[in-house]
């Protein structure tokens, strides 16, 4: 017996503890794809699998629904995969321990994956029912979203008939996402050569964690901490005290997480251990104080360590810490037109120090395309002129509101008479594939909905019992009442 299996709605949560089972983290999908295939397979429906491993199965309309528009619905197969320092898990293998506290699903030791698999587990429902009437139904399963849109990028999406497309990617029940921000990767790097580190110096690590991450769309308006952009405030200070060589460093994990762990080895004379043990206390309690609220778990710790290797040079080490300073970091603009949204934003995400090279990735967001790019063009500038070279990759479209929405009006009016409540009509700053199908299928009327999910992209993952049954008691209803 699963452990889900007590839950309801009793098949989509027997499709999300199926789907669990197997590693799916954004570049490692195949296996899952293929338990796509084979769930296609056992139920005779049509499905096209691409060498990236994206699914389409298509169901066809039930009866009276024949003349009935066809709907797209869609979600994506990988997953941050995000653990707990201490779990033994190996994401890369093996699939997600799932447990249940109350009136939530979350997994034991790492992210849940609820993010995206909620949604294939409900379409799976859709396609398994032979009780629910609804039109030509596409169901479109994309890869590697996390990482940069790269499966939606490479669909095929000549064999789709529909022109609406319900999207189930949102994290808020009874919000209806009709909008998205655009964004795009900027990889940099900067050149760092390595010098014998001197007989009079002393090496320590510094260590930052303790902190919250999330999402770099949905969260970043929440104050929280940023691991990477504190390692480099905090080491630029001990440039400036002593003459620290960077012997080693790395933080974050992906490029779309705010980073919550980061880690460096310096070198600087001996003479000045002292000094610098006190600056290390002293910037602990500067960041315990400017993040008490959202970040209250924050730490820096300094210890002395070995290290027998080569440094970056001193000129080098200084160029990158400063950099690491002046870049920008977080929310850049909000919206004028939507209280409370994001308009742009960045989040260096992923930070190593490699041999020869300083090498740092920026997911960048805005809701407005001029904004965007002067932001990338901005990045570009600093890292020109501090003698770097950056590539930008992944871009991805953002979603204009539509004001005409047949779509949002049926799950609207779905909503209203399950519930009772109005839905709430939204744009988010994260980052959704509905602009990337609409450049694919021009008019196409889009709509994103979702359960409540909390913390995604992090081991505090979430997902709420009771709003994916109100969810899937609306996906049913509205599908219902798109007949002609």
């Amino acid at each position: 017996m699963g452990v889900l299996s007590e839950l309801k709605p009793k098949k989509v949560f027997e499709y999300f503890e199926y789907l669990s089972s197997v590693p799916h983290g954004s570049g490692n999908t195949k296996q899952i794809s293929d338990l796509c295939v084979e769930f296609a397979r056992e139920h005779g429906l049509e499905y096209y699998q691409d060498s990236l491993n994206n699914i389409i199965i298509i169901k066809p309309a039930t009866a009276g629904y024949e003349n009935s528009a066809p709907i797209i619905m869609q979600g994506h197969l990988d997953m941050v995969c995000a653990k707990d320092a201490d779990s033994d898990i190996d994401m890369a293998k093996e699939g997600i321990r799932l447990a249940v506290d109350g009136d939530w699903v979350h997994a034991i030791g790492t992210s849940l994956g609820g993010d995206n698999i909620i949604a294939v587990a409900m379409i799976m429902a859709v396609l398994d029912s032979a009780e629910l009437e609804h039109p030509r139904i596409e169901a479109v399963f994309t890869v590697d979203e996390e990482t940069g849109m790269d499966g939606a990028m490479g669909l095929d999406v000549s064999c789709l008939q529909g022109r609406m497309m319900l999207n189930l990617d949102s994290e808020e029940d009874g919000v209806l996402t009709c909008g998205c921000a655009g964004g795009a990767r900027v990889d940099c790097s900067l050149p760092g050569a390595r010098v014998a580190i001197p007989a009079d110096y002393a090496c320590a690590k510094v260590v930052i964690d303790g902190l919250k991450g999330g999402h770099s769309g949905v969260d970043i308006d929440k104050g929280r901490a940023s691991a990477n952009q504190l390692m480099g405030r905090f080491l630029y200070n001990l440039s400036i005290a002593t003459d620290l060589r960077l012997c080693e460093m790395t933080g974050g994990t992906l490029d779309n997480v705010i980073p919550l762990y980061a880690e460096a080895t310096v070198a600087f004379p001996a003479a000045d251990y002292a000094k610098i043990e006190g600056m290390a206390k002293e910037y602990d309690g500067i960041f315990k104080f400017e993040y008490s609220t959202a970040d209250p778990g924050l730490n820096l710790a300094f210890n002395k360590t070995e290290y027998t290797g080569l440094a970056v040079c001193a000129e080098d080490t200084a160029n990158m810490l400063l950099t690491m300073l002046i870049v920008p970091y977080g929310v850049e603009a909000m919206s004028m037109d939507i209280k409370g949204l994001v308009q742009t934003s960045l989040n260096m995400g992923v930070l190593r120090l490699m041999e020869n090279e300083l090498k740092f990735s920026f997911a960048t967001r805005s809701s407005i395309l001029s904004e965007k790019e002067m932001l990338i063009q901005r990045v570009e500038a600093i890292i020109a002129k501090m003698g770097g070279t950056t590539n930008v990759r992944s871009r991805y479209p953002g979603w204009a509101y539509r004001k005409d929405s047949p779509l949002r009006d049926a799950i609207a009016a779905s909503y209203r008479d399950l519930t009772g409540k109005e839905a709430i009509i939204s744009a988010t700053h994260g980052g959704l594939e509905c602009g990337l199908f609409i450049e694919k299928i021009p008019g196409l009327d889009c709509v994103s909905v979702g359960p409540d999910l909390c913390e995604v992209h992090s081991t505090r993952e979430r997902l709420n019992i009771s709003s994916t049954a109100r969810l899937w008691d609306v996906v049913c209803e509205t599908l219902k009442r798109l007949k002609k």
